[in-house]
């Protein structure tokens, strides 16, 4: 077992001494108070598991000769210009030369001398292991309360929906990942959300995804932390939105132009009595732009989905896409081709009947349901 030391001591592991098992990666920005307990404890856990492993410091710019405590520990330093946590992150992995990659803060709060359940996981065929703090422990006063009792929890719960995850704690900081199967995602969020983006991701590419519990203990700093809880939070479920289209638009498009639909089509005829209630021509008018509101909610999820797709971001089930061979565009054009007709003749119609009194008085009640359900 050997650990690989920084670039200026002996003993250094390259890639041409021998491959290493385990790279932990750690973001940085000004971590000088804590920076090198936590690099310790992860070259002493890896020796206590036996793995040939490094640790890298991603530095995101620091001011305080955070590099220089990294080095002068035995960590390798990567210099990472783009800023933010999932850019820190990236610029590390892609540094790695583990066949496993194990990322921890540097604020001395993650269990870093406890490396061991990762690993093992790992080794047994997960590919991103997770740490779960409920599970492991949160000591008084880590957790603000707020991330405790509400954000951790109502974000895992929206994660676990949405994708299917069994994940109890969805934005631990401390998780362990193969690392061809990490990249081969090719994760693009340089922001905090990047947490939410590797599960999500991970979970749609269908990897074994497996959790450990973790523990998690107040950080060592003196200064505040850089996480925003209101800004960083919402930046993380609108990224889990917009990667479920299906949630976000589709269902609810779908849902509400049904149930719009139906109305329209009971009030056709004329009013509608339920007990003491009476649906008229207003109800009907109403329906009409809650189906105008539906439909557009779905046209908006079917093209986030089919972007999302296009670029990457979502995978592209076999028949999920609007070209495929299935139902092809000409077909989509056919339809909308043959309801835009509809939409014609009635309300030339409409305008016929007008013209039938000089344009003049109309039956409203009886003229408005064909107008406005042509119209929409």
């Amino acid at each position: 077992m050997a650990v690989a030391r920084n670039d200026s001591e002996r003993g250094i592991e390259s890639p041409s001494s021998g491959a290493i098992d385990v790279t932990v990666v750690m973001p940085c920005l000004n971590e000088a108070e804590t920076l090198a307990v936590c690099i310790e404890k992860a070259i002493a856990s890896l020796s206590e598991n036996n793995m040939n492993g490094e640790v890298i410091v991603a530095d995101n710019g620091s001011t305080d000769g955070s590099q220089d405590i990294a080095r002068a520990h035995g960590a390798r330093v990567v210099d990472v210009p783009e800023r933010g946590y999932g850019a820190a992150l990236m610029g590390g992995i892609r540094a790695a030369r583990g066949t496993y990659v194990i990322m921890g803060d540097a604020d001395d709060s993650y269990a870093l001398d406890d490396l061991g359940p990762f690993i093992r996981e790992l080794q047994a065929g997960g590919e991103l292991v997770m740490g779960n703090r409920f599970q492991g422990g949160i000591a008084d006063g880590a957790m603000p309360f707020l991330h405790k009792y509400l954000g951790n929890p109502v974000l895992s719960l929206v994660g676990r929906v949405l994708f299917k995850t069994g994940i109890g704690d969805f934005h631990c900081g401390m998780r362990g990942f193969r690392r061809d199967s990490i990249l081969a995602l090719e994760l693009q969020t340089p922001g905090m959300e990047f947490a939410s983006e590797m599960v999500v991701r991970a979970s749609l590419a269908h990897l074994d995804i497996r959790e450990v519990p973790t523990t998690l203990k107040p950080d060592g700093r003196s200064r505040a932390p850089h996480l925003r809880t209101w800004r960083d939070g919402w930046r993380h479920l609108r990224f889990m939105l917009l990667c479920s289209p299906r949630w976000l638009f589709i269902y609810p498009g779908a849902l509400l132009a049904a149930v719009a639909l139906l109305t329209m089509i009971a009030l056709l005829a004329g009013n509608v009595r339920v007990g003491d209630i009476t649906f008229s021509l207003q109800s009907f008018v109403a329906a009409c732009f809650l189906f105008l509101m539906g439909t557009q909610s779905l046209a908006t999820g079917l093209s986030l989905r089919y972007v999302a797709e296009s670029i990457g971001i979502l995978p592209r089930p076999s028949g999920s896409s609007l070209d495929t061979e299935a139902f092809p565009l000409e077909r989509y054009i056919l339809v909308f081709l043959g309801l835009g007709l509809l939409g014609f003749v009635g309300f030339a119609w409409s305008i016929g009947n007008w013209a039938s009194v000089g344009f003049g008085g109309l039956d409203v009640a009886r003229t408005m349901r064909a107008t406005a359900l042509s119209l929409t």
